[in-house]
């Protein structure tokens, strides 16, 4: 059973929340406001390999929650960042969160690359009210090496299943990567040991 850890970001509605629970049980809740962080977990397979998923969402993130930011980005395996496109509000703060995420990788010596960030625009459906236009969503997820899409949680389960999905496979790639980065990096370790010692010992014959 592979462990694989997402964080869910975004200011308060965005819609983050509608779009878990869209993924976990196909029904879209609306919005609403929650004042507690939550954990959700969900058994599932992919590609054949059984995975126990643990998703991280935080009631919401402000100027005042950078300590959350912190420790999601030590935890989680993969970011969702959400925004609201009909709320540019939103789109600020999202741009705010990617560069929190970045800091602190950064600072804990993991780095932006080692981790898949997805940023999502949600509520396509209301499109006739956008204040953030797509290519906007474009380049700041170029700036910030992360994927983009924009979405709705009210209208498409498909579209978000899909979504989620394809960021747990990226998820899985990168621990994979990691993982034989580790057993070389051991590997050169344990090699280099056994040499000294035995190029000692011949020395000394």
């Amino acid at each position: 059973m592979n462990d694989i850890k997402l964080a869910l970001l975004g200011s308060e509605g965005a819609g983050k929340t509608a779009l878990l629970v869209r993924f976990l049980t196909k029904r879209f809740i609306g919005e609403y406001a929650s004042s507690a962080n939550s954990f959700y977990n969900k058994r599932m397979s992919i590609d054949g390999r059984q995975l126990n998923l643990e998703i991280f969402d935080p009631c919401s993130q402000s100027g005042s929650s950078r300590c959350i930011l912190v420790e999601s980005a030590s935890w989680a395996d993969g970011f969702v960042v959400v925004y609201d496109i009909s709320d540019r509000m939103s789109f600020l703060h999202a741009k705010s969160i990617l560069r929190q995420i970045r800091e602190a990788r950064e600072q804990s010596r993991k780095g932006l690359v080692d981790v898949p960030v997805f940023l999502v625009g949600n509520k396509q459906d209301l499109c006739n009210a956008r204040q953030v236009h797509g290519e906007e969503g474009r380049s700041l997820a170029q700036e910030h090496a992360c994927h983009f899409q924009e979405v709705s949680a009210a209208e498409d389960y498909l579209e978000i299943s899909n979504l989620f999905t394809k960021l747990i496979r990226r998820v899985m790639e990168n621990l994979k990567h990691r993982a034989d980065r580790r057993r070389y990096s051991g590997s050169k370790t344990m090699a280099k040991l056994i040499n000294n010692v035995f190029g000692k010992r011949r020395k000394s014959v």
